[in-house]
C-alpha cells in the first residue's frame, strides 16, 4: 500500500513539474567579478534545491561524526545494562532451582558490573534486589557473615524506610524469616518493627510475626496476631479457633500468680471467654493459685448450658470445676444436682458433683458419685485416681482406716 501511495505522488509530482517548468522561460545571472553566468530558471532552482539538500547531507553528517562518542558509551551503556540485567536473571534462576553457590556469584557479578557503570550505578532497586539474592544464597550456605554483609548493604542504599519500595520491604521480610530460621525470635521481631505499618499488616508478614511471637515466649501478643490472621481468613476456620484456643491456653499457662491469671483473662475478647477448654485452664490455674471463687465465677456460665456442650467440652468442664470446689457454696447445690439427673453415667460429672459434695460434708451422696467416677474406664487415669483420693479422704474424715487404706491403694493401682 505505501508502494502505491509513492508512486502516485511520484506521478502527480511530475505532472505538476511539467506543467509549471515546462514553459518557463526565464533566465538567472549570476555576476562575480566581472563574470556572468546566464542560466536558465528551471536549472537555477534545480541547482538550488540540490544545494539545500547536500547542504543538511553535510550538516547531518557533521553532525553524526560530533554524536559518536556519545553513540559509543550509551552503545557500551547499553551493553553493560543488558549484562547486569542477564546476571541478575540468572542469579534469580541459579536461586530457584537450588545452586545457592551459583546464585550467589551471579548476584555479585551483577553487582560487579553496576559498581563499573556510573550511570547505571544511580539504579537503587536493581542493587537491593542483587544484595538480596546474594543474601539469600548465603543463608541457604549457612554463611551467616556473608548473608549479614549482603544485607546491610542492601539497606544502606534505602536509609530512609518511609520512602522504601517492594524491593526494600521484601528485604525486611526475608531478614525476618531468616532470623526466624536462626531461631532469633528477638531479631525477626525488629525486623517486623522496622517495616511501615501498612506492610506490617500484611498476611506474609503477620504469619513471621505469629511465628515470632511464639518463638520468643509472648503468647500474648501472638494471640492478638493470631485474631488479625483470622479476620484477614489466613486461616480455615476450624484451624483458626484450634490455633486461638492454643494461644490463649498458652497465655494462661504463663500466669505466675492469680493477679496476672485474672488480668490475662480479661485480656481476651468475649469470643476466648466462651471456649469452653479456655475457661476450664483458667478455672484449673486459678484453682492451683488459691482463687477457687474466680474458677467458680468463669465456669457458671458453661455449667448453667451444660446441655448444650459437646461431650469433651462437658468433661473439660466438669473435670476443672472437680478442681475449683474449695469453698463452693450452697448455691451450687441446684446446679450439681441437676446436673447428675441429666447426666447420671458420665464420670467427669459425677467427679465433679462428688467433689463438691465432699466439700459441703455431704459425704453419702459424694461417696456415691465419687465411686461413679472411680469405675469408670472412660475418664483418664488421673481423674479416676482423683476421685479415689476423695473417697480415701471422706473415710478418714470418718474414721474408716480401712475404707481409707483401700482407697489409696485402688488409686495407686492404676499406674500412669
Amino acid at each position: 500500500m505505501r508502494t502505491v501511495l509513492w508512486l502516485l505522488s511520484l506521478f502527480v509530482i511530475a505532472i505538476i513539474a511539467a506543467a509549471t517548468l515546462g514553459t518557463n522561460d526565464g533566465l538567472a545571472s549570476l555576476y562575480w567579478r566581472g563574470w556572468r553566468i546566464d542560466l536558465s530558471l528551471n536549472l537555477f532552482l534545480l541547482l538550488l534545491a540540490a544545494s539545500c539538500v547536500a547542504l543538511v547531507a553535510a550538516i547531518r553528517g557533521a553532525m553524526l561524526v560530533l554524536e559518536l562518542p556519545q553513540r559509543a558509551l550509551a552503545w557500551r551503556m547499553a551493553q553493560r545494562e543488558r549484562g547486569a540485567q542477564q546476571a541478575l536473571r540468572e542469579s534469580l534462576a541459579f536461586y530457584f532451582g537450588g545452586r545457592f553457590a551459583r546464585a550467589q556469584k551471579s548476584a555479585q557479578r551483577a553487582l560487579a558490573i553496576q559498581r563499573d557503570t556510573p550511570q547505571f550505578e544511580r539504579d537503587k532497586q536493581f542493587a537491593v534486589l542483587a544484595h538480596v539474592l546474594a543474601a539469600g544464597s548465603a543463608h541457604r550456605l549457612q554463611d551467616r557473615a556473608a548473608r549479614d554483609a549482603a544485607l546491610h548493604a542492601a539497606f544502606e542504599l534505602t536509609p530512609n524506610q518511609t520512602g522504601a519500595g517492594p524491593a526494600e520491604e521484601g528485604a525486611r521480610m526475608l531478614a525476618a524469616e531468616w532470623a526466624l530460621d536462626d531461631r532469633d525470635a528477638e531479631r525477626a521481631l525488629q525486623w517486623l518493627g522496622e517495616l511501615p505499618v501498612g506492610v506490617g499488616r500484611r498476611v506474609h508478614a503477620l504469619r513471621l510475626k505469629l511465628q515470632a511471637s511464639r518463638l520468643a515466649r509472648q503468647p500474648q501478643e501472638a494471640l492478638k496476631t493470631a485474631r488479625l490472621l483470622a479476620k484477614h481468613q489466613a486461616f480455615a476456620r476450624p484451624a483458626a479457633q484450634g490455633l486461638l484456643r492454643t494461644l490463649a491456653i498458652e497465655s494462661l499457662d504463663s500466669a505466675r500468680d492469680a493477679d496476672q491469671l485474672r488480668r490475662t483473662w480479661q485480656q481476651f475478647e468475649g469470643a476466648d471467654r466462651r471456649d469452653a477448654f479456655v475457661a476450664a485452664r483458667a478455672a484449673m490455674h486459678a484453682a492451683e493459685f488459691g482463687a477457687a471463687d474466680d474458677a467458680r465465677d468463669w465456669l457458671r456460665p458453661f455449667w448453667e448450658r451444660l446441655g448444650e456442650l459437646p461431650g469433651d467440652e462437658r468433661s473439660a468442664i466438669a473435670q476443672a470445676l472437680s478442681n475449683s470446689v474449695a469453698g463452693i457454696g450452697a448455691d451450687w447445690l441446684a446446679r450439681l444436682e441437676a446436673a447428675a439427673a441429666t447426666f447420671p453415667r458420665d464420670g467427669a460429672i459425677a467427679l465433679a458433683v462428688g467433689s463438691a459434695l465432699a466439700e459441703r460434708q455431704l459425704w453419702g451422696k459424694a461417696r456415691q458419685m465419687l465411686e461413679l467416677a472411680a469405675q469408670d474406664t472412660a475418664l483418664r487415669v488421673r481423674w479416676r485416681r482423683a476421685a479415689w483420693l476423695r473417697l480415701a479422704q471422706i473415710a478418714r474424715d470418718e474414721g474408716q482406716a480401712q475404707r481409707a487404706a483401700q482407697a489409696y491403694e485402688s488409686a495407686a493401682c492404676l499406674g500412669e
